[in-house]
């Protein structure tokens, strides 16, 4: 038995990569998946000229089918509301009902602040945020429902996040914005849908995916999570090395974790503490407002304890 019999789940951008080892692994586990995917380029445009390829997700049903696990194909676009509505029916009407979410799916659209343009911003910020957001309002209400219906929900949801957005990345303030704001839609998920049995963490991931190959701007090995890692010798970069946290933060044995953000890279795992108050500082003697010629010294001597130049985030 594994730690996710009996589960339903919906797994984005589920054709390759990172998604595509996120959902081997879950059905591995003995979860029913409906492997979401619409076959777009890194871009979410057509790069190929032969337009989206829905055979991507397919062959991933395939895969989990020759396994002996159950799996649907989705093609719907879930930077869409009502894609993402169309997945989650799809879960039900197939299998019954849903448990979990695994929010995977994204685009590059990489440019310097100065040169990145309003479509390239959006574009990024509709499929990463936006589709998080809309895969986890159409699976709150439905885990609402189930709630006050009476039934015991035990629902998760796994969001994708990145340094990029946790740390910082030139030439990705799109990217980047887009997967800080699912770290902090994760924290409020986790705030807000507890009361109908769902926790919400997020995972960020590694691996020689196709999307790495597009930021790093050089020609790399793509690898694809054709088969579980422990199959053959160990791949530091197999996109399938994530899944397995995402496999436990999907299950009942990770309760009650949640609202928390894990990096899962390689055979390593880490727990990011996100923002934190460092030493807080009030006006000396007395109450009152700060005079800003005064905050040169305290700024500097008290918070980072030498007046340096070019001081960063995490410096």
């Amino acid at each position: 038995m594994g730690l996710l019999e009996g589960k339903v789940a919906i797994v984005t951008g589920a054709g390759r990569g990172i998604g595509r080892g996120e959902a081997l692994e879950l059905a591995r586990q003995g979860a029913k998946v409906v492997v979401n995917d619409v076959g777009a380029s890194v871009t979410g445009e057509d790069a190929t000229g032969e337009g989206e390829d829905t055979k991507i997700a397919d062959v991933v049903v395939e895969v989990i089918q020759e396994r002996g696990g159950e799996a649907v194909a989705n093609y719907d676009n879930v930077a869409t509301w009502s894609g993402a509505a169309n997945a989650v029916a799809q879960a039900v009407d197939a299998f019954g009902h849903l448990d979990v979410v695994v929010n995977n799916a994204g685009i590059l659209r990489d440019a310097v602040i100065v040169n990145m343009t309003e479509e390239q911003f959006d574009s990024v910020v509709a499929v990463h945020l936006k589709g998080t957001m809309g895969m986890t309002h159409h699976a709150a209400n439905h885990w609402r429902e189930r709630s006050k219906a009476g039934e015991d929900v035990k629902a998760a949801i796994v969001n994708t996040v990145s340094s990029a957005g946790l740390q910082g990345n030139v030439g990705q303030a799109n990217y980047g914005a887009a997967k800080a704001g699912i770290a902090a839609l994760t924290v409020i998920s986790s705030l807000e849908l507890g009361r109908y049995g769902a926790r919400a963490n997020a995972i960020a991931p590694g691996g020689m995916t196709r999307m790495v190959g597009v930021a790093v701007a050089k020609d790399i090995e793509i690898k694809e999570a054709d088969e579980y890692p422990e199959d053959g010798p160990f791949e530091r970069l197999n996109p399938g090395n994530s899944a397995p946290m995402v496999a436990w933060l999907a299950s009942d044995a990770s309760a009650p974790v949640t609202g928390q953000v894990f990096r899962a890279v390689g055979n390593t795992l880490a727990h990011y503490r996100g923002w934190s108050l460092g030493e807080m500082i009030e006006t000396p003697k007395e109450p009152r407002r700060w005079n800003p010629e005064e905050l040169t010294d305290v700024v500097f001597g008290r918070i980072f304890g030498a007046k340096a130049t070019g001081l960063q985030m995490g410096g």
